[in-house]
């Protein structure tokens, strides 16, 4: 009985986490200043159309749009790498010795970090390549 309520406070304590670090790691939506006095969503919109950061036809450009949904998939990849790693720690803390458990909770550590690795590079090659190119 003992082991599963410390099995519950570990849980409750790694969900608590979780909510922390995903909540000051929010960014702050708001719009930036372009050197003529205007604001747009996006520094790449001050150059262009900071009047009108929609497209011709009143709707969003696609390519804001296709960032945005890369952006945020990118995001919860990020997230789930986090929750894996904490619970790779909640595994290897609650292993108690047993040499298949710390590898399997070693394992789950070392993989939530490649995957953490990951979705920050396809972070930064998906905004790089979608304000250099188009």
């Amino acid at each position: 009985m003992i082991k599963v309520n410390n099995k519950l406070k570990m849980m409750i304590g790694a969900v608590l986490m979780v909510i922390g670090v995903a909540s000051v790691g929010l960014p702050a939506w708001a719009d930036v200043e372009c050197p003529d006095g205007t604001t747009a969503p996006t520094q790449a919109q001050c150059g262009v159309n900071a009047a009108n950061p929609d497209g011709p036809d009143g709707g969003p450009v696609l390519t804001d749009t296709i960032q945005n949904i890369i952006n945020a998939i990118i995001f919860i990849v990020g997230m789930v790498a986090v929750i894996m790693v904490i619970l790779g720690g909640v595994k290897y803390s609650t292993s108690q010795g047993d040499s298949t458990k710390v590898k399997s909770a070693k394992d789950t550590i070392m993989y939530g970090i490649i995957g953490l690795v990951v979705a920050i590079l396809a972070f930064a090659i998906v905004n790089f390549v979608l304000s250099n190119v188009f």
